[in-house]
């Protein structure tokens, strides 16, 4: 195999082999899937590259994109690092007040756009950039000249020499990208990644997939997000093709579409799809609902190493029978691996997905570490339920006096760009990062995360409590969307909660409920007797301090697009608990028991209220 040092090694694995007439990559223009073959993705990189040249960008030059999960963020990728610039790949969905921050900070040459929407969102930026890149449109744009014309009018004999030249300079540490993270307070830092941090991480990565026969894999994360980039990387390296999602909706029809075996997620697309399910068992017959439930409770309790005893396998086939076969259609009846990650996912999900022959293996770290830190495996002892497996080789990892978990090793940043304090404050002398999460080594290899450290927080009665952990409890309830757990320096634990409003309007339904909005139907007696049942019953699980005493039922949904939740689809708390301060604060006026507060939906232009 050939030799991948830097990351556009890669295009060298496609080039003069078997490879090189095979789709790379999968996308659906129009009602069609059409394929990208290797020797398309080589010949779009190599033409980016040379034009970057011919327009005067130097070694070292950033070029930051905002394209979402298709072929041409690939060709730009590679087409940017082979060049010897600086790829800074950019989410569509920031403020402005972020865009204006991230291309003044990494003063880019270059930007280049996806949509009109993008253009919009960054033309009153790009006027008053302190740098004054130039724009581009990979697709028609209104007022916005395309890259194509700009890549036809280049001589390339010149400028593919020069690219060779550069391609052979080009150092394994050198910087190759600056990732801005999502940031849950202030302005986003740019973490500074060199091809060696991501091409160990991608190649010791893709061990956990080396032996299994996958052809074809689902990418629907953002690419510009490290998580779904490096596994993005471990697809091409192994030969498998990329497939990309339309959009989030659609993931599941796509699947089907195309018949894909694995894909990544975060853990709340795994919630939403298992309470889909849910949904669709409570509304069954008496007697095959008995049955559902049942296989339920059998996945709940699955174990790796009894699945294979005479008893086990006769109860995991009828639960298979009248279940999982049916969920597994639902998934297009060819996914066997996911990976998980970004978040915490609740154990008794990998095990009934596991129990339904999807078999879910949870990763951890952070855009800092490249990002893998430890990863579950599909080997025979690769999994440990409850744990993001085992730390990666030639990854370091130890667990300080306050239970803070350090990492060392070759995934561990250059630093965050033009912050050398910040960068002083994560890596010790000794080049130990400090990752802020809390975890425990489970068996001396498995690595647990309990909470992170900052998030942790202290009632006024001295009690620790880990939110993380109690908002995955909670989201356990099928009626349960989104929350967020506050009670720090307060007497006890409080929650916002958003409710999966799909789910409770068919347990409205089904009950016989009448509502005319998701304010009104949140305002029912009936429906906050609901919540304080799936509460109380939720507290019987946990300590006395972590338990939620009072809790805000919020008529908002939130998401990514809004701002209260991350890339990853975790929640801001910082930003959450600034718009929701007056809500928080109606939540301890000092009674014992829990009490119910409605959340109206914010008008346009108008003022939350608390009723």
């Amino acid at each position: 195999m050939v030799s991948v040092t830097r990351i556009f090694d890669l295009l060298d694995l496609f080039r003069n082999n078997e490879r090189a007439g095979r789709g790379v990559f999968g996308v659906k223009r129009g009602n069609r899937w059409l394929e990208i073959t290797a020797s398309e993705y080589i010949r779009n990189a190599d033409q980016i590259s040379q034009t970057l040249i011919k327009c005067g960008l130097s070694a070292g030059d950033k070029v930051l994109t905002i394209l979402g999960n298709m072929p041409e963020w690939n060709y730009f990728d590679m087409g940017i690092l082979q060049a010897g610039c600086v790829h800074i790949p950019v989410y569509h969905a920031l403020s402005e007040e972020n865009y204006r921050f991230i291309i003044n900070d990494s003063d880019a040459k270059l930007v280049i756009v996806g949509c009109q929407d993008a253009w919009e969102k960054i033309k009153p930026v790009i006027s008053g950039a302190r740098n004054k890149p130039g724009v581009y449109a990979v697709f028609p744009v209104e007022g916005l000249q395309e890259w194509s014309e700009l890549s036809r009018s280049i001589e390339s004999r010149a400028e593919a020499e020069e690219l060779l030249i550069r391609k052979q300079i080009i150092a394994a540490h050198d910087l190759a990208t600056i990732i801005y993270t999502s940031g849950t307070t202030g302005f986003p830092k740019g973490v500074m990644l060199s091809h060696h941090n991501l091409v160990s991480n991608f190649i010791t990565v893709s061990h956990i997939l080396e032996d299994k026969q996958v052809e074809k894999a689902l990418s629907f994360l953002p690419l510009c997000h490290v998580y779904e980039r490096m596994l993005n990387y471990v697809y091409q390296y192994l030969g498998i093709t990329v497939f990309y999602a339309e959009n989030f909706d659609r993931i599941r029809d796509n699947l089907r579409e195309v018949r894909l075996e694995m894909f990544c997620a975060v853990p709340r697309v795994l919630e939403k799809s298992y309470s889909a399910i849910l949904r669709k068992g409570k509304n069954l017959p008496l007697l095959r609902k008995a049955v559902f439930f049942q296989a339920i409770k059998i996945g709940f309790g699955y174990e790796i190493e009894k699945s294979g005893r005479l008893t086990n396998r006769i109860l995991l086939r009828v639960a298979d029978f009248f279940v999982f076969s049916k969920w597994r259609r639902a998934f297009g009846n060819n996914v066997r691996y996911i990976v998980s990650g970004g978040a915490p996912l609740n154990p008794r999900l990998v095990r009934i997905f596991w129990a339904a022959g999807m078999k879910v293996i949870e990763g951890y770290g952070l855009t800092e570490t490249s990002p893998v830190i430890a990863t579950g495996t599909f080997e025979p002892d690769g999994v440990m339920f409850g744990t993001v497996g085992k730390v990666l080789p030639g990854v370091d990892v130890r667990i300080d006096p306050e239970g803070e978990i350090l990492c060392r090793g070759p995934n561990v940043m250059l630093g965050y760009y033009n912050q050398p304090e910040m960068t002083a404050r994560v890596i010790d002398p000794e080049g130990w990062f400090h990752t802020g999460d809390i975890g425990e080594l489970v068996n001396g290899k498995y690595l647990r995360i309990t909470d992170r450290k900052k998030e942790i927080f202290k009632t006024s009665g001295g009690k620790y409590v880990a939110p993380q952990a109690v908002e995955t409890r909670l989201k356990e309830s099928p009626f349960i969307e989104n929350v967020l757990v506050v009670g720090e320096n307060r007497n006890y634990t409080s929650a916002l909660i958003v409710p999966c409003f799909e789910y409770l309007r068919s347990w409205c339904g089904a009950k016989g409920i009448e509502y005319t909005s998701n304010e009104m139907m949140i305002d029912l007696e009936v429906v906050k007797e609901r919540f304080l049942k799936e509460v109380r019953m939720i507290n019987e699980g946990l300590d006395h301090p972590s338990q939620v005493r009072r809790f805000t039922l919020t008529g908002r949904e939130w998401s990514v697009q809004t701002g209260e939740l991350s890339f990853t689809m975790k929640v801001r708390r910082t930003h959450l608990q600034k718009i929701y301060a007056a809500e928080i604060a109606a939540m301890y006026p000092g009674a014992p028991d829990i009490i119910f507060h409605r959340r109206k939906q914010r008008k346009p232009g108008g003022k939350h209220r608390n009723q």
